[in-house]
Parts: structure tokens; C-alpha cells; sequence
């Protein structure tokens, strides 16, 4: 049924509108009954009787058909208005179906506007017929005026009461859907930021620990090929057996950091959860045996002073993955003789510190991943990273990580002279 303010597609409203409809039905019933079984015969009984089923007629094909283009609701209040005062004028019942028919004019008129210009319109007609019956008779004034008057009137109070409290409830529904639609969005927005994370996290591990590991593995492959391949002299015996035990030390180091990037995979793949475990045993532990394989593969220098500290596993794990970038940054680009690696527990938490005597760079021009993806990962915990370098000199890195929400010193952050800091 068409209504005002779209009402046809709440299924509030279109729940009350059937209810509505049932009650009407059997009002129209009853009146129909009425006028057949107690009213007096004459003309104007079948007339009424015929004004009626007309008016029921209208009334069905609105309810069934309420796009119709011949009847539409905007028509049917023109029929209902001209039957009231039709109605008036045979019979002084006219009240009753003045009183059953009122709601109408709510239901089937778009606006307010046009339900109270109905009202008036039905109003002036009801008048009209009844005067036309009774004159200015004193009947017409106190059974007829008044009480049409007193029942308008309350009928438009509290016509434009229930608009109200629908137009609120449809305002109400419409602040729900679109909350409901808002809070799908946000999920879907955190679900594809959740992804992005996992996507990001993922990189910064296999950046970690697999690249890094496969860039070891082709260094001591080619230095193992470039000795396998170099004939010493003839006679040089004592030099072949030399070249012949570095071969097979770079190719025991090959197998090992092979071993070691097939665990972390299958800890990538079927353990994600544990976001790259690292074995067992206290951190210094743990970053010296990188620091003795670092060394065994080089050949650097590596002096360590590595204190015996306790930490989470986060903790843990981002000491060994900010170490393992640094050689691997000082492995490929540094040219460097000696690297320096401390780890020290500070007032404000705990601090991890690589220098090199290497080539050093322009910070500011480093677009590599590694950097980034270190500075992200200590962001993680509350920690900070801070790389000082010029050409020539060196780099140094420092990685804090606060404990119990300290915040730094200000001397960690600070860059060397003539160095840059990210």
C-alpha cells in the first residue's frame, strides 16, 4: 500500500498497515450489517447500502492494486470525500463512517500537508451534506457542528502525533542501517589492514631470515667454486690440502644455513602464529652463535661484549632480527675489517648496538628494505632505531627497546659528527 515517507518498505509499518487493514474490513462489515438489519426500509437505506459497497469497492482495489493508475490513493480520498457528503446528506448515521474512514486519511496521503487538506476538504463536504438536510436548525449546530468540529480536531492531533513517531522511527531505522552499514565497512577496513600487517610481517621475516640466509649461501657457494676451481702449482701439495679444507668448511656452512632456512620455513608456513620462534636459551647465547657463524663465513673480525640479559620472547626475537640484518648489511655492502657488537642493559631498557669500520653510506639515501623493515619492527615493541653513517667512516647502528614504558635518552638517538640519522 502506497504511504507517506516510503513507509511501504518498513516491514514495521507494513506489519500495521495488514492489522489496519483486517480491523477496517470488519468495520465496513459491521456497518454494512448495520444498515441492512436495523436501520428502517426506504430509498435511502439501498443508497446508503450502494454508497457503502462503492466506497468498499474503492477501498479494495487501493489495497490490492495501490499503484493502480486509474484509482490511486490521491483518488480515493476525491471518492471518500464525495461519499461522506453524499452520506450526510441521506442519513444522520453519517458519523459512524466518518469515524471508521478517518485513519484514511493519514494512510493514503504522502505528506502531512496533504492528510490535514483531505481532513478539511472531508470536513467542509460532511458539513455541507448534513446542513443540506437539516438547514440552520439547531440539530445541525449541536448533534452535527460540534461533535464533526471535536472529532477533526482531536483526529488531527493525533494524526500528526503518529506521523511524528513514525518519521522518528524511519529516522531511528535509517541511523541503524547506516551504523550497521559503517561498523561492515570498519570490519572490512581492519580485515584488509589485518592482512596488510600479516602480508608486512611476513616480508620483514623472510626478509630476516630466509633472503638473508639464501645471500650467504650464494657467497660461500662462489667462494667454495673459486677455490675448487684455482690449480696451485705443481708440487704446491701442502697449498691444494689448504684450499681443499676452506672448500669443505664453506660447504659444511652451506649445508648448515640451508638447514637452517628450510626450520624457518616450515616455521613461516605451519606456525605462523609463533611469529618465527627462536630456540631456546638467553639472547647473548643466541646472538653469539650468529656472531661465530658470521665469523666463520667472512673471515671478519667480530669483537662482542654481550651481556647475560633476561627478556620477553618479542624482545628476543627483534635483538636477533635487527643483529642478523646488520651483518647482513656489512656483509654485502660495508667492506669492512672489524665489526663491534654490544648488547648492554640500560636504565631505560635494553640496547643493542652494531659498528663496522666499513665504507659507511649516505643514510638519508637508503632505500633498502632492511632498515625499514628493523625501524618498523622495534616500533612494534616501543623501541626505536638509529643508524649513523657518512662515507668513510663507518656505521653504526643502535637498536632500543624500552622496558615498563621508559622512554630513551636523548643521547641514544643522537647522530655521530658528520653522520645522519633514521
Amino acid at each position: 500500500m502506497t504511504t507517506s515517507a516510503g513507509q511501504a518498505t518498513d516491514p514495521f509499518w507494513a506489519a500495521t498497515m495488514r492489522r489496519w487493514n483486517a480491523v477496517c474490513w470488519v468495520l465496513f462489515a459491521a456497518m454494512a450489517v448495520g444498515l441492512a438489519a436495523m436501520d428502517r426500509p426506504g430509498g435511502s437505506k439501498y443508497w446508503a447500502l450502494g454508497l457503502l459497497g462503492f466506497l468498499v469497492l474503492c477501498y479494495a482495489v487501493v489495497d490490492r492494486f495501490p499503484e493502480n493508475p486509474v484509482l490511486r490513493p490521491h483518488t480515493y480520498l476525491l471518492v471518500l470525500v464525495a461519499v461522506l457528503g453524499v452520506f450526510a446528506y441521506l442519513r444522520s448515521s453519517f458519523g459512524s463512517l466518518f469515524m471508521v474512514t478517518l485513519p484514511h486519511f493519514w494512510m493514503f496521503s504522502r505528506t502531512p500537508r496533504a492528510s490535514v487538506l483531505f481532513l478539511g476538504i472531508a470536513t467542509g463536504s460532511t458539513l455541507t451534506g448534513s446542513w443540506l438536510r437539516l438547514g440552520n436548525s439547531p440539530k445541525f449546530f449541536g448533534e452535527t457542528l460540534v461533535p464533526v468540529v471535536i472529532v477533526v480536531a482531536v483526529g488531527v492531533l493525533i494524526g500528526l502525533w503518529v506521523h511524528s513517531v513514525v518519521a522518528q522511527s524511519h529516522e531511528r531505522a535509517r541511523l541503524i542501517v547506516e551504523l550497521e552499514q559503517t561498523q561492515a565497512e570498519l570490519s572490512e577496513a581492519h580485515q584488509r589492514q589485518g592482512a596488510a600487517d600479516e602480508r608486512e610481517r611476513m616480508a620483514r621475516d623472510i626478509h630476516d631470515t630466509l633472503a638473508q640466509g639464501f645471500a650467504s649461501i650464494i657467497v660461500l657457494a662462489e667462494a667454495a667454486r673459486a677455490g675448487l676451481d684455482s690449480e696451485p702449482a705443481y708440487g704446491a701439495q701442502q697449498l691444494r690440502s689448504v684450499q681443499q679444507s676452506r672448500s669443505i668448511q664453506q660447504l659444511r656452512s652451506i649445508e648448515s644455513t640451508a638447514r637452517e632456512n628450510l626450520a624457518e620455513a616450515r616455521e613461516l608456513v605451519g606456525s605462523a602464529q609463533q611469529q618465527g620462534q627462536v630456540a631456546a636459551g638467553s639472547v647473548a647465547q643466541t646472538l653469539r652463535r650468529t656472531l661465530d657463524r658470521f665469523a666463520e663465513d667472512t673471515g671478519l673480525t667480530v669483537d662482542a661484549d654481550l651481556a647475560d640479559i633476561e627478556c620477553d620472547q618479542p624482545t628476543r626475537i627483534a635483538l636477533l632480527r635487527c643483529t642478523q640484518e646488520s651483518l647482513a648489511n656489512v656483509r654485502k655492502h660495508a667492506r669492512a675489517s672489524t665489526v663491534g657488537v654490544v648488547l648492554a642493559r640500560q636504565p631505560y631498557g635494553v640496547e643493542l648496538e652494531v659498528t663496522d669500520d666499513g665504507a659507511g653510506f649516505v643514510v638519508g639515501e637508503s632505500a633498502g628494505f632492511g632498515l625499514d623493515g628493523m625501524r618498523k619492527r622495534l616500533a612494534e615493541l616501543g623501541g626505536e632505531l638509529t643508524v649513523t653513517s657518512s662515507v668513510g667512516d663507518g656505521t653504526r647502528v643502535l637498536a632500543t627497546i624500552s622496558t615498563d614504558g621508559a622512554d630513551a635518552p636523548a643521547h641514544a638517538a643522537g647522530p655521530a659528527e658528520g653522520g645522519a640519522t633514521v
